[in-house]
């Protein structure tokens, strides 16, 4: 994966894998070239750029247990510089604060647990008010990033050349409600507002959408009715129009009590049908294939070459000689899914943070063979996908990619 990164960090891919750019500084930690800086760019709004991030990763694809979006930051201030890294540690806010970016967006939640405080006399509360005396907003995308389309597996599959055909742990598509509702013509249009208003219609980001026939409705009001059109204990045959439209399931009560307003019969002639809900591209993971097969020692090579070095490594277990063609991939901690990938089929599945007993025993129950690597090296190239996308939609915006390491391990 290489990737044109503006205002700092350049990610260089070479066979022995990332090669993270900067100086030492005199802490010992790298960081950015200040020679490889662009000229300041553009300012745009905070929430420019927070729209841009949520357009690419939703937050409604958000595990319930997750903390996604903006932690600190006026989305009103100006920003001309965004910083992308897994970690909020304290040396990539020190990074971020030194290149003078007004943006860190992050993937690990800084407050995922709940908190009583952020005092400045707490390891996190220290980091948001260094953050905020600084005028840097910090932005966090985690499972939300895991489970867009593209996301955090999509990149981990680019690093190691594996082509996508799906996630491991699919999102389906939102369920819709389809309302068929019969009106008198000369009411249709009066109705359809109603509905639009009421928040039918809406189809991705087109609004006000249906579908029209013309056809012919009759009744016979019986003894109680009080019709709007017709007589008691005659047949009436109406000139009437057909709709369809959709919408979501929510706003049952208030398309239902829309339609009734605004309907001109005492009795409306509607029925609502309840959409299964579809697949989609969305989810946890990704399934993919090789080009070609390879035994996993190769492929574990191909790994460890992908992925930026770290003290963790990569690890395989099983049968150094067996054959993979199709592997999935989960950037993070995967052994949640270990059932699911055996039921895929798949030849191997690479995560992080594989424990002893939960691996042994997948083995033994016949397995995919599993390819072990550091946490932070499967979330990092997310990273560039990330700048790129805020490159993309805001050019005048310089993005950069920390390259400091925040995996936790030192020594080997």
């Amino acid at each position: 994966m290489s990737c044109r990164i503006r205002g700092g960090w350049r990610d260089r891919r070479s066979s022995t894998g990332w090669e993270l750019s900067g100086v030492r500084g005199d802490d010992g930690r790298r960081r950015g070239h200040e020679e490889d800086a662009v000229e300041q760019g553009s300012a745009v709004a905070l929430a420019e750029v927070i729209g841009v991030l949520e357009a690419a990763y939703p937050p409604r694809l958000a595990e319930k247990w997750d903390s996604v979006g903006l932690v600190c930051g006026d989305p009103a201030e100006p920003v001309t510089r965004v910083l992308f890294a897994v970690d909020a540690t304290a040396a990539v806010v020190d990074e971020a604060i030194a290149w003078g970016a007004q943006a860190l967006v992050v993937h690990h939640p800084l407050l995922l647990r709940g908190v009583d405080t952020v005092a400045a006399s707490t390891p996190k509360g220290a980091l948001l008010h260094k953050l905020i005396r600084h005028g840097c907003a910090l932005f966090t995308a985690h499972t939300n990033a895991d489970s867009a389309d593209p996301g955090v597996s999509d990149a981990l599959a680019a690093a190691i050349g594996l082509t996508v055909t799906g996630p491991i742990a699919p999102k389906p598509a939102v369920a819709v409600d389809e309302w068929t509702v019969r009106v008198p013509r000369a009411d249709t249009e009066r109705v359809l507002a109603a509905l639009f208003a009421a928040g039918a219609g809406g189809v991705g980001n087109y609004r006000e959408c249906c579908w029209q026939v013309p056809g012919s409705g009759q009744f016979r009001p019986v003894e109680g009715a009080d019709p709007a059109i017709g007589t008691l204990g005659e047949l009436e045959h109406v000139a009437e129009d057909q709709v369809e439209v959709v919408a979501a399931p929510s706003a049952r009560a208030a398309v239902l009590a829309a339609l009734r307003a605004a309907h001109p019969y005492e009795e409306p002639s509607y029925h609502v049908t309840e959409c299964a809900p579809l697949p989609t591209g969305l989810g946890i993971g990704r399934v993919g294939a090789l080009a070609e097969p390879e035994t996993l020692r190769t492929f574990t090579a191909r790994v460890k070459a992908g992925l930026p070095e770290t003290v963790w490594g990569v690890r395989a277990a099983g049968d150094p000689d067996r054959p993979i063609r199709t592997v999935a991939v989960c950037g993070g901690s995967g052994d949640t899914y270990l059932d699911t990938v055996t039921r895929l089929g798949v030849d191997a599945y690479l995560t992080a943070d594989l424990r002893h007993h939960p691996a042994d025993e997948h083995l033994r129950a016949g397995g995919p063979a599993l390819i072990d690597a550091a946490h932070w090296a499967t979330e990092f190239p997310w990273c560039a996908q990330a700048a790129g996308i805020v490159e993309g939609a805001l050019p005048g915006v310089s993005v950069r990619v920390s390259g400091l390491r925040t995996d936790p391990w030192t020594v080997a």
